[in-house]
């Protein structure tokens, strides 16, 4: 797999980060130490989790971070990784959990990042996250928690996921007037089908189009790292069943149904697999890209990192070529 710089940081990634919404629940022990070694082992470097996994389903708190934290501690592979981690997520666990009830301040944050350097076996976190913003709180507040933490050596470098782009530009500029290298990537929805689904469903989630996709493509020093890349499935179901199979999808929209035909001709002409062809769909955007890839299990994650996958183009997915290459 190939790997690039994050510019103006010291961290080297790899063009596909392996996401970890399923550690715990999809897979955990032996067969999590299989899949995270064979992901090292095809090149890759960038693990990603958060807090908050998956704390929607009842039971263990942090799941994921545990998982990764004991491979990690058993493996003693903790410098072979970018370890990324997202804190200030709404409390899922609470009887009256609410998405839209913030818990972002300073020490919030402090919270979940000590009970994540805990979990993960590590002193500190290459790269922390907010998983949320609250518009309420004035942006100097959240940066300057965030630089208290990396002067401490507990994260080396910080981030926002689902931010809207206005607030991204308005960190931006206090970190320039103070010196500050800011926020290094924004983790956001985004995928082949994300600018065509239908409304609904989380509203706190922030994908990567319109502003946002303007901002990235205007910003190359922020890196885009999408979620849900796989888009639910979507892809994956169409091809194997076609439109009956998706009915009821927030992605069996009317335009989502030719782009998915296309998909399914596009590897049939390649010889590439679903999964390929929508993490291609990465690789031909304007911006810097990282997608992270939450595989559920073993064979999805080798199938994905094939390094038979073909080299897609931007005319395979409809788009205009991008003057230069910005991995």
């Amino acid at each position: 797999m190939r790997q690039f710089t994050i510019q103006d940081t010291e961290l080297s990634v790899s063009s596909i980060g392996l996401g970890t919404a399923g550690a715990g629940l999809k897979w955990d022990g032996d067969e999590a130490a299989r899949l995270f070694d064979t992901y090292l082992g095809l090149g890759g470097n960038v693990i990603d989790t958060a807090r908050v996994y998956s704390d929607w389903v009842p039971g263990e708190a942090g799941r994921a971070e545990r998982v990764v934290g004991d491979w990690l501690q058993r493996s003693g592979r903790r410098h072979d990784v970018v370890l990324v981690t997202k804190g200030g997520h709404p409390d899922l666990r609470r009887l009256d959990a609410d998405i839209h009830r913030s818990r972002m301040t300073p020490a919030d944050m402090r919270h979940d990042l000590e009970l994540s350097l805990t979990a993960l076996h590590t002193d500190a976190v290459d790269l922390y996250l907010y998983h949320r913003d609250d518009r309420s709180q004035p942006v100097a507040t959240l940066i300057e928690a965030m630089e208290t933490f990396r002067r401490e050596g507990k994260i080396r470098y910080y981030g926002c996921s689902n931010w809207q782009a206005d607030r991204i530009a308005e960190a931006s500029a206090y970190c320039q007037a103070r010196g500050y290298r800011g926020f290094v990537a924004d983790e956001a929805l985004f995928n082949l089908g994300v600018a065509h689904k239908a409304p609904g469903g989380d509203d706190t989630l922030v994908a990567l189009t319109g502003a946002l996709a303007d901002y990235h493509a205007a910003h190359p020093a922020l890196l885009a790292m999408p979620y849900s890349g796989m888009a639910n499935g979507f892809f994956h179901h169409f091809a194997q069943g076609g439109a009956p199979a998706v009915a009821g999808s927030e992605y069996a929209t009317t335009a989502n149904l030719a782009i998915a035909q296309n998909a399914v001709a596009l590897a049939q002409r390649t010889g590439a697999t679903m999964t390929q062809v929508v993490l291609g769909f990465f690789a031909v955007q304007p911006f810097a890209c990282l997608p992270l890839f939450a595989p559920r299990n073993l064979a999805q994650l080798t199938d994905a990192l094939a390094d038979t996958a073909p080299a897609f183009t931007a005319a395979d997915y409809g788009l205009p070529e991008v003057g230069a290459d910005h991995h």
